[in-house]
């Protein structure tokens, strides 16, 4: 079942009757017509931001340290401006125009196929350039109405499968970041490829994030307001003073520490990457055969990306009609796909729906002003960067934890029983954590579920837009043997 909504408003909650400004913004945003606060909203906001912040100090570390194939590199600092930059901007304007609380950002995972895959066979402002046109493309596919079709298309089973899949992920990605799950060393000649902590929980950095777990979950089951955004702030000030007192080893990604100077809270950001692109300048650098199949990639994993984020946080949020959609998400869809055409413009990457939206979904939000509260965090955060890696992911990470359990009951929606839902539903949400991609557990899903279909006789039954889909993913997945067979 779809997660319990929030409790009534309490007085001290409570927005004024509507009426001047705030009754227009809570009619607008409808606020009260979703059973939300403003108080809520600006929880929500603040909790998905603290979740997804880790963008600015991730995304520089893969798209400013890459070089491109004159050797050149975009740098960490530029990249971290136009991230939080973007971030920023998108994130509002989804809010604004869509309404729901889905907040945007770099992604995760498109970010390594730019930096791996485009930028070493072009120049830096080649490769952000294909990010452009992959943009645009999407832009058109939502435009024209082919990629919310493809959305209704999907049985009931298999989205609800997408969403629970993204829960799964979101907690296996909290795990790793905290280094509460660590790979085996040499996994290869290894019974497993992956374990607890480096063998065993130890360490003051596990210590935070199991304290910051323990604490959410108490605070959940007393049902404390806030609790998400708590238990990070408490993690945070623990990780400080143990960083402080004892100089751990081990963090994940930044070591947290008390400011000592002006320096280390404010910064002039950096946007000179910002209209740094060439449109088609990858054409002449590999052809156009090798584009074409950059930017599908990119593509697929863009469009579908999303697509099972919004039905993971939608459905986490009650919001999902009968059919398992998401009403409007055509809106949603157009910002997304700006969002891209923004990301590649700046040089941050493919910006997309971030499934740690979710948090603030579990703090209450219901409405865009989630969003546009994050982005305005995010626009903060080009000035202050310093402040924002004071969070650790052992601080952080806890509310992901908690996120996927939220998106797993929904569970008990899937007919196991009848096996051509069951399989691919199955499938989808292991495939997920499994390869740590969304986009891969969707492909191999909807892949399951047009051939067993088939084979069960009942092929009528795949909407014409899955066999579509289906054949694109086959190619997604065969693409190396493709790239070899054309001598790429």
């Amino acid at each position: 079942m779809n997660a319990p909504p929030p409790p009534a408003p309490s007085a001290a909650d409570s927005p004024t009757a509507p009426g001047g400004l705030r009754g227009r913004i809570d009619r607008y945003f409808e606020v009260s017509a979703r059973g939300s606060t403003f108080a809520r909203e600006i929880r929500g906001g603040l909790a998905t931001f603290f979740a997804m912040a880790y963008i600015i100090v991730l995304n520089p570390l893969i798209i400013g340290t890459a070089p491109d194939a004159a050797g050149d590199e975009l740098g960490i600092a530029r990249v971290a401006a136009t991230t939080a930059l973007v971030g920023g901007v998108i994130s509002i304007l989804m809010g604004v125009v869509s309404r729901y609380p889905f907040a945007v950002a770099a992604g995760m995972g498109l970010n390594v196929i730019v930096a791996y895959s485009l930028a070493p066979q072009m120049t830096w402002a080649d490769a952000m350039g294909l990010v452009v046109l992959e943009g645009i493309v999407l832009l058109v596919l939502v435009l024209t109405g082919f990629r919310t079709a493809v959305f209704r298309a999907i049985p009931a089973g298999l989205k609800t499968a997408i969403a629970v899949g993204v829960g799964m992920f979101l907690a296996f990605v909290g795990f790793v970041n905290a280094g509460f799950i660590t790979r085996v060393p040499d996994a290869a000649n290894s019974t497993v490829p992956v374990q607890l902590g480096d063998g065993a929980l130890s360490g003051w950095p596990i210590t935070v994030f199991v304290l910051g777990l323990a604490l959410t979950i108490a605070l959940m089951v007393r049902r404390v307001k806030g609790a998400m955004l708590i238990g990070i702030a408490v993690a945070t000030a623990v990780a400080i003073v143990v960083e402080t007192t004892a100089r751990p080893e081990g963090w994940s990604l930044t070591a947290p520490a008390v400011p000592s100077s002006l320096g280390d809270v404010l910064s002039v950001p950096d946007f000179s990457l910002v209209g740094q692109f060439n449109l088609f300048g990858g054409f002449a650098d590999v052809g156009a055969v090798l584009v074409i199949l950059l930017v599908f990639t990119l593509l697929l994993a863009d469009f579908f990306d999303t697509m099972g984020t919004m039905v993971g946080v939608g459905g986490q949020a009650g919001m999902l009609d009968e059919d398992g959609n998401v009403p409007r998400a055509r809106e949603v869809l157009v910002v997304d796909a700006l969002g891209t055409v923004a990301g590649g413009g700046a040089s941050a990457s493919v910006n997309t729906v971030f499934a740690e939206s979710s948090a603030g979904v579990g703090e209450g939000a219901r409405t865009g002003i989630a969003p546009v509260v994050t982005g305005l965090l995010f626009l903060a955060a080009t000035l202050f960067a310093p402040l924002v890696e004071l969070v650790p992911f052992e601080a952080a990470t806890p509310v992901l934890i908690i996120v996927g359990f939220m998106m797993m009951t929904q569970v008990t929606k899937i007919d196991f029983s009848d096996l051509g839902i069951g399989v691919p539903a199955f499938l989808t949400i292991a495939t997920m954590p499994f390869t740590y991609s969304i986009t891969n557990g969707i492909g191999f899903g909807f892949i399951a579920y047009t051939f067993i279909r088939t084979v069960q006789g009942r092929a009528r039954e795949v909407h014409p837009l899955l066999w579509v889909v289906s054949a694109a993913f086959l190619v997604f997945f065969c693409l190396g043997p493709i790239e070899a067979l054309l001598g790429l």
